[in-house]
């Protein structure tokens, strides 16, 4: 298995590539709405990831499966990408070039990647209050909220940005009010 570092050494160039073909045909947001549909796709199927990472697959076999789930509508400069990442061995790096893509997206846009752990989903009016509490609290122009659910956490949420860590779970105040009454 390949390390985290050497993972990213690989996919940092390719990432930024995808980023400048994106830039030069205008199409930054397009290419991040795909990344993320492939994201969801090779998080959910645990088989896709299998295929694509296995180096006994032969590279046609590869090419073939990438067309057949892009489909004939899918943007020719992504496809061509995919394609080339098959031909340099480098398609198993695939995930991490796609979350190193929507980073420099993310920087490019002043956006912010939040994440949210809760105990139950957020309402579209809790998902807005901590939206707006986290621009006020970075700057950043945008907030992108990726949520996640933990029923350990009984309540409340936490909130992840950068290595930022905002607390605001039942479980995380009962630990903090455990600390104080044992240090008095």
């Amino acid at each position: 298995m390949t390390s985290k570092v050497a993972t990213v050494e690989v996919a940092q160039p390719y990432a930024q590539a995808l980023l400048s073909i994106a830039q030069s045909k205008n199409l930054t947001e397009e290419f991040g709405e795909d990344a993320r549909v492939l994201l969801s796709l090779l998080s959910t199927q645990p088989e896709l990831r299998n295929f694509i990472d296995n180096p006994f697959i032969q590279s046609e076999n590869k090419k073939a499966l990438i067309k057949q789930i892009l489909g004939e509508g899918a943007n020719q400069y992504l496809r061509n990408f995919l394609l080339v990442l098959v031909d340099k061995r480098r398609i198993m790096f695939l995930e991490p070039i796609l979350q190193q893509y929507l980073a420099l997206l993310r920087q490019l846009n002043q956006t912010v990647l939040a994440e949210v752990t809760s105990a139950v989903t957020l309402t579209e009016a809790q998902q807005q209050a901590i939206t707006q509490k986290v621009i006020a609290i970075t700057g950043a122009r945008q907030v992108e909220l990726e949520a996640k659910i933990d029923s350990d956490l009984i309540g409340g949420v936490i909130i992840k940005v950068g290595s930022q860590v905002i607390d605001a779970s039942l479980r995380g105040q009962l630990r903090r009010l455990a600390l104080r009454l044992t240090s008095s």
